[in-house]
């Protein structure tokens, strides 16, 4: 299974934008176009609903060895072997939760990444055992349509001060993707980019080449 540090472009499965397409068929796209990391995001289902996708595409991430990620049921990642669960701010801080082992047991607590939308959250999710974290949204996006961006200076400051793994997310695309690697991210989530784009599979490869050219020039010049 891929480690969390070599993933580098985290993509999604996200009912929002399946239209009629099947999720092992969109899995197998985002795969073949180099998705390091996949979350299976599914607000208009109900939790067995959810569960039942889940173990529909984890047999097919596990044949590439690509990491699932569950968003918003830690229970669901863990009866079904999903290797991340991730939650919001909501779902966490303002739901009363403060440490990342009051919702898994201790022997799953490596498996949890939470969102942030500023320094303060962030340096509170390191605190709380989050193993990665969603940095951002870096600008306006429609998956989450009234969170103002957190901008490029918190992407900025995340090169500066995180380290554990991070991925920028929120409103990433081919035409933006220069600006937040050139403020510091070598880790991004994309969702309606990809989702939404009419070859899946070329625009997962378009993003993971600007990803590792950047980090190639990053090492060449250390």
């Amino acid at each position: 299974m891929k480690a969390l540090a070599d993933c580098h472009l985290y993509t999604f499965i996200d009912f929002t934008y399946m239209r009629d397409r099947h999720p092992e068929d969109v899995a197998q796209q985002l795969i073949e176009g180099g998705s390091d990391i996949i979350q299976l995001r599914a607000k208009n289902l109900l939790p067995r609903e959810i569960r039942r996708v889940a173990e529909r595409i984890l047999p097919i991430l596990r044949r590439a060895g690509i990491p699932l990620v569950i968003n918003d049921y830690p229970d669901i990642a863990l009866q079904t072997g999903a290797d991340y669960c991730h939650l919001g701010q909501e779902d966490f801080f303002e739901a009363g939760h403060n440490q990342v082992s009051e919702l898994v047991p201790l022997e799953a607590v490596q498996k949890m990444g939470l969102s942030s939308h500023s320094p303060d959250q962030a340096k509170r999710a390191v605190e709380a055992g989050a193993v990665y974290l969603g940095v951002g949204p870096v600008f306006a996006t429609p998956t989450k349509p009234d969170a103002p961006p957190a901008t490029l200076d918190y992407v900025r400051w995340a090169a500066r001060r995180l380290a554990l793994p991070w991925f920028a997310i929120g409103g990433i695309n081919l035409d933006n993707l220069d600006k937040v690697l050139e403020a510091g991210a070598r880790r991004i989530c994309v969702v309606s980019a990809i989702l939404n784009a009419p070859d899946m599979v070329k625009a997962c490869q378009d993003f993971k080449k600007r990803l590792v050219s950047a980090a190639q020039f990053e090492a060449i010049n250390i």
